[in-house]
C-alpha cells in the first residue's frame, strides 16, 4: 500500500505499508510501516518500526511504543490518533 491524502489545505496523510521476506530488528512480524500525518509542513504524528527499533509512534516530539496485531488494526490506530490530533488542534 502507498497513498496519500490530502486532509485540508495545510494537511496531509502519507501511508505506506508493504510485507518484507522476515521480520526486521525489533519486530516480531513481517510487515514493514510508515504512516504519517503532516500539518504545515511538521509531522506531527507517525507509525514506523524503524529496523532495530521496533513498532513504535511518534505524537509531536514524543516516543511510545506501539503494539502491532494487523495491518487493518494499524490502519485504525493511526486514523484514530489522526482524528483525535485534529480534534485537539483545529
Amino acid at each position: 500500500m502507498k497513498d496519500r491524502l490530502i486532509l485540508a489545505n495545510n494537511s496531509f496523510a502519507e501511508m505506506v505499508v508493504w510485507r518484507v521476506p522476515s521480520p526486521l530488528a525489533g519486530s516480531a512480524h513481517d510487515v514493514k510501516y510508515r504512516l504519517a500525518f503532516i500539518v504545515d509542513g511538521a509531522c506531527v504524528l507517525r507509525y514506523d518500526n524503524e529496523a532495530g527499533k521496533g513498532d513504535h509512534k511518534h505524537i509531536n516530539d514524543q516516543e511510545v511504543p506501539y503494539t502491532f496485531t494487523t495491518p487493518r488494526q494499524l490502519l485504525a490506530d493511526f486514523w484514530r490518533d489522526v482524528d483525535l490530533w485534529r480534534q485537539s488542534h483545529e
